[in-house]
């Protein structure tokens, strides 16, 4: 929808950092030397001898994951760290930025990340180490990824009066019951599942699942749940979100209703000028960029 921007390097630098972990197939069992340290949601410290010596790849859950199990097929989103071997410098990293999406296929991650993720659940943070390879990067790599929620997850709040009303389908999506009534005049907030990570601040980046719908009639015209790939964008790009959002924490499902009064591309358009519309946002992960704690 036009208001909203993602942002598209962290999935560019996720895609081909990662790709290029294709170096032999199988998981040898002779553990590499390398401790990983950090809290969930935190950039990771890699403790290790460089150059550290790596003759063919290695994989391990340095936690495992609580959350549902991911599936064949669907998102996922990850945060990734990927550093040098050769000399423990770092390559690339989305704990800067915002975490990427991508679907759990040979096709889209390769077929050693695919692997990797392969049974796992969201909630954990693994390592992969590779060695330098003729198709690959010509220097060793260790990579620590997280498996982060594609949906929502806290606890339940009933809304107040004069809120439409929200009910979840079997994928997650929300659904929306228009409410027959005239549209409120100013922006109104509605925690429905209220998370337990971090608040966001006006200065971050977000990344969401989201749906819209006009107040009048309730016709959805926009969604991220058909493909179910989250969006990242910069509240300071949308000040009514910003506005809505701000002391929300990292993992709640949001209602705003937006009055027209609000620069939104959306209420804008033809279709919509003028309108009220109403959207309910996941917020996935919050953090101000340049920040990897």
């Amino acid at each position: 929808m036009r208001g909203l921007r993602r942002t598209q390097g962290g999935i560019a630098a996720l895609v081909v950092g990662l790709l290029t972990l294709v170096g032999c197939s199988d998981t040898v069992e002779e553990p590499v030397e390398i401790t990983v340290t950090g809290d969930a949601g935190q950039a990771p410290t890699l403790v290790y001898v460089a150059p550290l010596a790596v003759e063919d790849e290695f994989r391990e859950a340095i936690w495992a994951g609580t959350g549902p199990e991911l599936v064949d097929g669907a998102p996922v989103l990850l945060d990734y760290w990927l550093e040098n071997a050769d000399d423990a410098s770092l390559i690339r990293d989305s704990y800067s930025s915002s975490p990427t999406a991508q679907l759990l296929t040979k096709a889209d991650l390769g077929p050693d990340l695919y692997e990797t993720l392969s049974g796992q659940r969201v909630g954990a943070r693994l390592l992969q180490v590779v060695p330098s390879s003729e198709n690959g990067d010509p220097y060793p790599t260790a990579t620590v990824i997280d498996v982060l929620p594609t949906r929502a997850q806290g606890t339940a709040v009933q809304p107040g009066e004069g809120f439409p009303t929200v009910t979840e389908a079997e994928d997650g999506s929300p659904q929306l019951t228009p409410l027959e009534a005239d549209p409120p005049a100013s922006l109104r907030v509605q925690p429905l599942l209220r998370g337990t990570g971090r608040q966001v601040v006006a200065t971050d980046t977000v990344t969401v699942q989201l749906s819209g719908w006009a107040w009048v009639g309730g016709e959805q015209f926009d969604t991220t749940w058909t493909s179910g790939l989250p969006l990242s964008f910069s509240l300071q790009d949308v000040p009514a979100w910003q506005e809505g959002l701000v002391d929300q924490p990292v993992g709640s499902r949001v209602m705003l209703v937006v009055p027209p009064s609000y620069a939104l591309g959306v209420t804008q358009s033809e279709e919509l000028k003028g309108q009220t519309v109403v959207f309910v946002v996941d917020i996935l992960n919050a953090r101000t960029p340049g920040e990897t704690s």
